[in-house]
């Protein structure tokens, strides 16, 4: 059984910075791609940026390339995603998830998620 559990969330002003972590129990964790999706209330949960087992390839949703950059550290089974330039639009619950489907940007493509955590940004 593979556990997700996020951190970093928090209040930021519009601008600012955060630094999201995933860490990921289980001994085979570079051997999947990993992801970011995020969710507010009433809407679906939408992709944010995935990347390979490696940590040579990413992918990004285009309203955050840029902004947001996602990274590994497989040495401590850790996810990451940095967010520069934050907007009042990207408050949300951010998930990390991994990969059961190669390219994937639904959720149907992933199989262990965590619990989330939150992300305000005020204006």
């Amino acid at each position: 059984q593979v556990q997700l559990v996020e951190s970093g969330g928090g209040l930021v002003q519009a601008g600012g910075s955060l630094r999201l972590s995933c860490a990921a129990s289980g001994r085979t964790f570079s051997a999947y791609d990993m992801a970011w999706f995020r969710q507010v209330p009433g809407k679906e949960r939408e992709f944010v940026a995935r990347i390979t087992g490696s940590g040579g390839g990413t992918f990004y949703a285009g309203s955050m390339k840029g902004r947001f950059t996602i990274s590994r550290d497989n040495a401590k089974n850790t996810l990451y995603l940095q967010m520069h330039s934050l907007e009042p639009e990207d408050t949300a619950v951010y998930y990390c998830a991994r990969s059961k489907r190669s390219f994937s940007t639904t959720t149907t493509g992933y199989d262990y998620w965590g619990q989330g955590t939150q992300v305000t940004v005020s204006s």
